[in-house]
């Protein structure tokens, strides 16, 4: 970002005479962030953000904006008054994606959507100056924010976008007017919000709603709710997936222990190589090279970036316990489908000793929980995992499923407080051959028995 002081009133719709000759470079809402020549927006958090106004000034902030409702302090920065601080930062977020001109890529999905917006970063970035979102700013704040802080240079900006109740993805697709917008995938992330998965989807295809009049869509084809959806959409649709029918598809998957290999029916004798597991994240490629493909990326200039590419939150990664032992680890999130896609992946590859599973509640799932954790049962048998570990009160009822297939010895249940007693156990039963599974959604803290056994 960089903007004159003067600048940002004039954005604001603000009439300030004389405005002192400061350079805008940044914006933060985080006062411990704060540095020289960022702009501090007070957001309502857990606390009013007015609160940490001396922390931003302490720690360099150059100016601050400032809701009229509280009372002005004495300070050595300028103060910009407005009526509502999220309203003012959304619109110096539109004025300044104006300025700036870039082509804007939105991605949302149940799932996928951090590791689709890094490999369409990476791809992109081959032949344009690409902003992305960090970490995973998806929401009301870090939307803007990611816009306010793309370098004056951005020819492309990919931005995540993430959502917890309707309405909330419109909001962001109004602030970024997208050229492309990308759904991954409809799973039952926050179905205890939404109801239905056919709800989901409807909220999700909001992403559409500020696409512009002569920009694409981007979804996978293999999902029927997306593919009613996007028959009311005008724009040029584009589709991936497994299925033939679809624009992209892969032809053939070589999925190992940390790489997955395909091809695809556009460029038979490229093969693409990405250094993740799991065929789900074939279709998550698939996505970011239509992208590509559509800002004119050339096919082997995609398979390059997608074989070098640095994914942002990886939450699926390979580890070794103390022992020696493989351990798979997604300790921070959970829902059916992904916990379903790595227990189907882990089945193919190829290991020296067990398989041994760790399962946590998997939450924020509403009245259909009982019914989601069962249907994991379906994907668990002896055959595959020697031994099973299930944590939390939900799994109960995967418990009660499996325990037609499994011994008492070899599918044990705790409760969220025995993480002390099940890493104790694990530890006992672990060879140095075994690969483990860990998955559980964050509020089950599996990371407490990972960082037991690393």
């Amino acid at each position: 970002m960089k903007m004159k002081l003067k600048e940002v009133y004039s954005a604001l719709k603000i009439n300030v005479e004389n405005a002192p000759d400061i350079d805008i470079t940044g914006v933060c809402f985080d006062s411990r962030k704060a540095k020289a020549g960022d702009l501090f927006f007070p957001l309502q958090g857990d606390r009013d953000g007015h609160e940490f106004i001396g922390s931003a000034i302490s720690n360099g902030a150059s100016a601050s904006v400032w809701q009229s409702d509280h009372e002005i302090p004495n300070g050595d920065i300028p103060y910009i008054v407005v009526k509502n601080v999220a309203k003012a930062f959304d619109t110096l977020a539109k004025y300044y994606l104006a300025k700036v001109n870039p082509k804007v890529i939105a991605v949302t999905g149940s799932n996928g959507k951090t590791t689709t917006k890094d490999m369409i970063a990476a791809i992109l970035a081959t032949n344009n100056n690409v902003a992305k979102t960090p970490l995973n700013f998806n929401n009301e704040i870090g939307v803007p924010f990611t816009i306010l802080n793309m370098p004056i240079n951005t020819e492309v900006l990919v931005v995540e976008m993430g959502m917890d109740r309707p309405g909330q993805i419109e909001h962001l697709s109004s602030l970024a007017n997208p050229d492309i917008s990308v759904i991954t995938m409809i799973g039952e992330a926050h179905i205890e919000f939404f109801g239905t998965r056919s709800k989901i989807a409807d909220a999700k295809m909001e992403i559409v709603d500020h696409l512009q009049e002569d920009g694409r869509f981007i979804y996978d084809g293999d999902e029927p709710l997306l593919e009613e959806r996007a028959s009311k959409v005008e724009q040029e649709k584009l589709t991936f997936g497994k299925k033939d029918m679809n624009t992209l598809y892969a032809t053939s998957i070589k999925a190992g222990k940390t790489t997955t290999k395909f091809k695809t029916n556009l460029w038979q004798d490229l093969e693409f190589d990405i250094p993740m597991m799991g065929e789900y994240n074939v279709k998550n490629a698939l996505a970011a090279i239509l992208v590509g493909q559509a800002l004119h990326v050339k096919p082997e200039t995609m398979a390059k970036a997608l074989a070098n590419l640095y994914v942002t939150e990886n939450r699926t990664e390979w580890l070794k316990a103390k022992n020696g032992a493989d351990i798979l680890s997604d300790v921070y999130n959970s829902n059916p489908t992904a916990a379903i896609e790595v227990l189907e992946n882990l089945k193919n590859i190829s290991t020296p000793g067990r398989k041994i599973v760790v399962l946590g509640d998997m939450l924020e799932l509403g009245s259909a929980s009982k019914q989601l954790h069962e249907s994991l049962a379906d994907h668990i048998n002896t055959r595959d995992f020697a031994k099973v570990y299930l944590v939390g009160d939900e799994m109960k009822a995967l418990k009660a499923k499996l325990s037609q297939k499994y011994s008492s010895e070899d599918l044990i249940w705790y409760s969220k407080d025995q993480l002390t007693e099940l890493t104790n156990n694990i530890k006992k039963e672990l060879n140095s051959s075994d690969t483990i599974l860990l998955k559980a959604s964050h509020g089950i803290h599996l990371e407490n028995v990972l960082n037991n056994l690393v």
